[in-house]
């Protein structure tokens, strides 16, 4: 089975080549779920209903969050949608949930968790406590985890932490896709950032000349999302049926954005 993971979403230029670009994925690689991260699907930051369908509407089937879960109010009125999942790791009784179940159309049942780092980002609960309470209650064989954290070591160590425990790791968050995708000894996949989908003349999805002053003066600014040369950017896990162990791991590059003007 395949696993299509489509990785920070930025915004309506992210969101327009996901319309533009994942229907005729689907019929090239047919996976039988696809995952995105949406923190940043809603004007750059945060998640709203409206949105949320427009994704759901465009072919993904299941959503995660991150450090921005909460950056618009009307995320409350979608929290609670088993297809929305925010990360594991925030105190109890938070709103929503942090792993979301999938039975494909193959009739095979899918997990999906979402946890958030702790180096240099909010501090919340143990990501590796929060994993190691919930994958006992966990009945499905094949578990895949968004890693949403700042830092390369946490989520390398998440994932030697979890190898032959789940099926893949997938790291999110820096908008940066990394050339390290592998299937670790006891059959995980991991990467330690799937990318970005949106805008790739920008700096990190944020018009360059905005950042570049803010680097230049030290003062505030406030942030626009580019529009040129949109990149979707992502991972394809392929997994063995029979052992739910990781075969392949494919990092994914598509959109405009790639071609070189020179």
């Amino acid at each position: 089975m395949k696993i299509f993971f489509i990785s920070d979403i930025i915004g309506k230029p992210g969101r327009q080549i996901i319309q533009k670009e994942l229907i005729a994925y689907r019929h090239l690689e047919s996976p039988d779920l696809v995952i995105a991260n949406a923190e940043n699907a809603a004007d750059g930051k945060g998640l709203t209903p409206l949105v949320a369908n427009e994704l759901f509407l465009a072919g993904v089937d299941l959503i995660t969050l991150g450090n921005h879960t909460w950056a618009k109010k009307e995320i409350k009125q979608i929290i609670s949608d088993k297809r929305v999942i925010r990360p594991l790791n925030y105190p109890p009784n938070t709103p929503g949930q942090g792993y979301g179940l999938a039975i494909t159309k193959r009739g095979l049942h899918i997990a999906v968790i979402n946890l958030i780092g702790r180096v240099f980002m909010q501090a919340l609960d143990c990501p590796f406590h929060a994993i190691d309470r919930i994958l006992p209650e966990i009945k499905e064989d094949i578990v895949i985890v968004d890693v949403h954290a700042e830092a390369t070591s946490e989520k390398m160590a998440l994932a030697w932490y979890l190898d032959g425990r789940v099926s893949a790791v997938i790291g999110t968050h820096t908008h940066v896709q990394t050339a390290d995708e592998k299937i670790l000894p006891r059959g995980t996949a991991y990467i330690t950032d799937a990318g970005m989908t949106g805008p790739a003349d920008s700096v990190l999805g944020v018009k360059k000349e905005i950042i570049i002053e803010k680097f230049l003066t030290q003062l505030p600014k406030k942030h626009e999302i580019a529009n040129t040369k949109v990149v979707l950017e992502g991972v394809i896990v392929e997994i063995d049926d029979v052992t739910y162990k990781a075969k392949s791991i494919k990092r994914v590059q598509l959109g405009d954005g790639f071609k070189n003007d020179c």
